[in-house]
């Protein structure tokens, strides 16, 4: 055989042997995916085409103590349309008929419709959007509509359900109420009341399988749930809407009024610890105010004046002082390593008593106390404050709860010189709103700290899950004397002449608390500003509520002192939930006879048993007198005005004419 031929023969074989193996390859991994991985290549496929999607369950409702909606779960439904699932004789028998009863109940043409239906069955579109966001009603509407009433088999509805949280309120109480949120991995996020009781509140998650058809869309296999996601509890808060409205307007009207930075108020039910408003205000850059953050629970920051409180109740209780003793205030001036502290009042408050101290808020007078007995045994004082539960968080169920600073001598980064006596009128201390106010909360109950609640119950329906009662933190924070005397101190800041709050004085109802003027970044005087604060309780005598109103950075050039600031707030509370919800029962025995009225119908008596032939003179009477005695004598009244007649229309002594009309006005 010549050479040449021998070649390519041999190149032939070489040939044919790779083609050989290379068809072998082929026919192993056949077999290696059909017999080896053939059940795993199945489950991919399947994983790929149909998948179990989460059906997020009903949050529970969270609501307010009389039960009023803060927050609900609404189900929305959107309506798909499959094309092609329909047969073309079921499709033409009802397009129309569909295309009239959607064009009822969404206002479109029903030519709109149609063109829409036909659009999509001509380009075979297995997910065209009807209709989004139905609610509940108005999806079993459409689901009974013509050829969707026929299901998703055969009708080619596609249902699809989501669950949207709502809020009554709105920005009322906004920050309180919160929200949660779950992240990628399942961990769960938010703030308020939402996030604190969402282990009640969120329920567990239901399944469904869903097909993947084209463009990376799925549609649910079947009309029914694998796995029925379960229902959230509900909750019910402490929260009250009406005092929660009162204090949300009345912080608001004067943030507006300062154009401070922002602000909270706290209104607690004394008694049980019960928060029955907390709105947190702060100001955005165009100058509007929302709920921002939970400054209320969250922020801690020296409390300046509203900490005398404490000051004055651990002297009393270690017999450093007593309310009558004297305490010179020289000119208002003292001075620790070169650093001054003044009273507010030029010129000092002279020579005044312990109790006079707190009323006025002098600094001079209450550093002086507490300089004289604890200058030499700091741990003292300390140790009373952490005695009274001042050094502990509240242990609140929201997160972001705000630690309380109150420094100790062996707490050498925090300790200084000047520490005792910057503590003793709320400086180098730091302390939340809800804080503080839970202090002066136990000083109107009693002695007795309790812990706030911002929860009453977790409820199924009608069933109780569980209930939360009232939770004491200390049982007494000082003694039944000491207690006593800062309460008529307390009283005394706003029923006295020279206290603080006298300006907020009111006959009407008693209110009782201490005012707080706290500078702010004073290390930069260029940055200075102001925190304004007015804790206390009401009514003084028998308290039902207390409050605390706290203001960062009002305007220094229209006003700034705690006084001025956050006590019209408080006042405004108050007067309103005492003008609402009368604290006192005003309603008299019925068999109790009044001496007034008792006069007063003797002398309608007496006048309705003469015989007149003139108009009598009815100046002076009641207004329901003078009708009544006028009107029986033939005449028509007319009434202007309330209360006692000033003046009528037609003279006594003049002749009755029978169906005149006489015109009284009441004054």
């Amino acid at each position: 055989m010549p050479t040449t031929d021998k070649s390519i023969l041999n190149r032939f074989y070489f040939i044919a042997g790779g083609m050989f193996l290379f068809a072998l390859a082929v026919v192993i991994k056949l077999v290696s995916i059909q017999v080896v991985d053939g059940e795993k290549y199945k489950a991919l496929a399947q994983q790929r085409t149909i998948k179990n999607f989460v059906i997020e369950p009903k949050r529970g409702n969270l609501y307010s103590d009389d039960g009023s909606l803060l927050a609900t779960s609404v189900t929305k439904y959107d309506i798909r349309f499959d094309a092609i699932t329909p047969n073309d004789k079921v499709f033409e028998q009802n397009v129309k008929p569909l295309a009239d009863s959607l064009s009822k109940m969404f206002g479109k043409q029903s030519s709109y419709y149609q063109n829409l239906l036909r659009k999509a069955k001509a380009s075979r579109n297995r997910y065209l959007l009807v209709a989004r966001d139905l609610g509940y009603t108005d999806y079993l509407r459409v689901k009974s509509f013509p050829m969707f009433e026929l299901g998703p088999y055969k009708g080619g509805l596609i249902v699809e359900q989501e669950t949207k949280r709502e809020y009554p309120l709105g920005a009322i109480a906004q920050r309180s109420v919160g929200y949660e949120r779950v992240d990628d991995q399942g961990y769960y996020t938010g703030v308020g009341l939402e996030r604190a009781f969402g282990l009640y509140l969120r329920g567990s998650e239901g399944h469904r399988l869903k097909q993947k058809i084209a463009k990376g869309q799925w549609k649910p296999i079947t009309d029914y749930n694998e796995v029925e996601p379960k229902d959230g509890y509900d909750v019910i808060s402490t929260i009250n809407i009406n005092i929660q409205d009162i204090a949300h307007h009345a912080l608001l009207s004067q943030l507006e009024k300062y154009n401070a930075d922002h602000g909270s108020v706290v209104v607690m039910e004394v008694e049980t610890g019960e928060v029955k408003a907390i709105s947190n205000l702060g100001r955005t850059s165009d100058g509007k105010y929302y709920e921002r953050l939970n400054y209320a629970i969250g922020e801690s920051h020296e409390p300046g004046s509203t900490f005398k409180l404490m000051s004055m109740i651990a002297a009393l209780e270690d017999k450093a002082i007593d309310t009558s003793d004297v305490i010179d205030t020289g000119d208002g001036t003292l001075t620790f390593y070169n650093k001054k502290v003044r009273d507010s009042k030029r010129g000092g408050y002279g020579e005044i008593t312990a109790s006079e101290v707190l009323e006025v808020s002098s600094n001079t007078g209450i550093v002086k106390i507490i300089d004289s007995y604890y200058g030499k045994q700091p741990e003292k004082f300390v140790n009373r404050l952490y005695n009274m539960g001042l050094n502990e968080p509240l242990g609140l169920p929201i997160k972001g709860e705000g630690l309380p600073i109150i420094p100790h001598p062996n707490d050498k980064k925090r300790w200084s010189g000047i520490a005792l006596q910057w503590m003793a009128y709320g400086y180098g201390v730091s302390l939340t709103p809800l804080q503080t106010l839970t202090f002066y909360n136990a000083v109107a109950n009693g002695g007795e700290m309790v812990k706030p609640r911002l929860i009453k119950e977790v409820r199924e329906w009608n069933k109780s899950i569980h209930r939360f009662d009232k939770e004491v933190i200390n049982p007494s924070i000082c003694s039944d004397e000491t207690l006593k005397k800062v309460q008529v101190m307390l009283k005394n800041v706003v029923e006295s002449e020279h206290g603080t709050g006298h300006r907020l004085y009111s006959p009407n109802f008693s209110m009782a608390g201490k005012t707080g003027t706290c500078q702010k970044d004073y290390k930069d005087k260029s940055k200075m500003g102001y925190i304004s604060s007015f804790a206390g309780y009401f009514p003084a005598e028998n308290p039902k509520y207390s409050c605390i109103v706290v203001i960062h950075n009002p305007d220094k050039s229209v006003g700034y002192y705690g006084a001025d600031v956050s006590g019209p707030v408080f006042k405004s509370v108050a007067q309103k939930i005492f003008t609402n919800s009368p604290l006192i029962d005003t309603i008299e025995e019925l068999e109790k006879e009044s001496e007034k009225v008792n006069k007063s119908f003797q002398s309608y008596y007496a006048n309705m048993q003469k015989h007149f032939e003139t108009i009598p003179d009815v100046k002076g009477m009641s207004g329901m007198d003078a009708v009544s005695l006028l009107e029986n004598l033939g005449l028509h009244v007319r009434v202007e005005g309330n209360g006692k007649v000033v003046a009528q229309s037609i003279k006594s002594g003049v002749a009755i004419n029978k169906n005149e009309t006489i015109v009284l006005k009441l004054s």
